[in-house]
């Protein structure tokens, strides 16, 4: 069974106010997300408190999942909402 998917109306004015190419560009990187073409990845720099970056990457492990690949799987989660 899949998940319902709902939106707040203030979610779904924004979406209203995204311009033709917006609208076009998140379609389109959200099919390249889903489909098996690989696109190159971009190096970013984010600042995470060390506290929880560190309790991150523990929990990865004991998955077995590579933190870094753990942060893109949430990433894709949540754009699929």
């Amino acid at each position: 069974m899949r998940a319902l998917q709902t939106f707040s109306d203030e979610y779904l004015q924004r979406c209203k106010d995204l311009s033709v190419e917006e609208k076009f560009d998140f379609i389109e990187n959200f099919r390249l997300m889903h489909s098996q073409v690989k696109s190159p990845s971009k190096l970013i720099s984010i600042k995470i408190p060390e506290h929880l970056l560190e309790t991150f990457k523990q929990k990865a492990t004991l998955e077995g999942i590579a933190y870094q690949t753990q942060i893109k799987n949430l990433m894709i989660e949540w754009l699929a909402k």
